[in-house]
Order: C-alpha cells, then sequence, then structure tokens
C-alpha cells in the first residue's frame, strides 16, 4: 500500500524517540499498532463485505440467465408439443375419414385414396390367403 523501505522508518523512529522520549516512546508504539490492526481490521472488513455484494450479484444474474433459459425451453416444447397436437388431429382425422370410406363401401381399392394408411397396396407377389379347413374338405359330420 505505502511504499516504506526500511530505512524510513528507522528515520521514523529516531525522530519518534527524540520528539517523545525514551518513557513515553513504548505507550506511542502500542497505541499506533492499535491503530494500524483497527484500520486492517477495518479494510478487511470492507473488502470482504464487497466480495460478498460482488458474489451475491453474479449469483442473481447466474439466476436470472438460468430462468431465461428455462422459460425459452418451456416455450419451445409449449411450441413443439401444440404441433404435435395438431399433427395428431390431423391424423385423427384423416383415420376417422377414411373408416368412414371404408364403412361406406368402398370395397374397390381404386375407391379410396391414395393417401389412406387403412388399405395396403396390393402385392403382386403375395400368395392368396390360404382357405379354411372346412371350407376345402367340405362340411365334417360327427
Amino acid at each position: 500500500m505505502f511504499d516504506i523501505g526500511f530505512g524510513e522508518l528507522l528515520l521514523i523512529a529516531v525522530v519518534a524517540l527524540v520528539v517523545l522520549g525514551p518513557e513515553r516512546l513504548p505507550k506511542a508504539a502500542r497505541f499506533a499498532g492499535l491503530w494500524v490492526r483497527r484500520a486492517r481490521a477495518q479494510w478487511y472488513s470492507v473488502r470482504a463485505e464487497l466480495e460478498r455484494e460482488l458474489e451475491a450479484e453474479e449469483l442473481k444474474r447466474n439466476l436470472q440467465e438460468t430462468q431465461n433459459q428455462l422459460r425459452q425451453a418451456e416455450a419451445t416444447l409449449r411450441q413443439e408439443a401444440e404441433a404435435a397436437r395438431s399433427g395428431l388431429d390431423e391424423l385423427r382425422h384423416q383415420v376417422e375419414q377414411d373408416v368412414r370410406i371404408t364403412d361406406a363401401g368402398a370395397d374397390n381399392p381404386a375407391d379410396v385414396p391414395a393417401h389412406s394408411p387403412t388399405l395396403p397396396a396390393p402385392d403382386a407377389d403375395a400368395a392368396p390367403p390360404a382357405e379354411p379347413a372346412e371350407e376345402r374338405d367340405g362340411p365334417r359330420h360327427s
């Protein structure tokens, strides 16, 4: 803090000895030491309080940033959930429409729109469905 060397301290001690005398010098040194300790303690106290305030301010700033990030994430999730809901609603509407078309008697696949997920596309390589045993062998009598 102060740039005082050993020679300067020695000069101050000699002047103090001449001015105060050998009787009052020890008392004055104790008194000066007490004031220096009090000044240092006060300085450290003020410094520690400033550091605490700076840390508290930094914590508040970090908390606000985190809250803003959480709000942004929540808004994004809400938007995505709404998009998913609308997509599900569209899909549900499409399925209901396809079910109505199927229930209305559209037995011919050409009558059903191409986007219909309820009827698979015909497979040319697929084998015809197997007939039940009763239809093949005729009715069984017991």
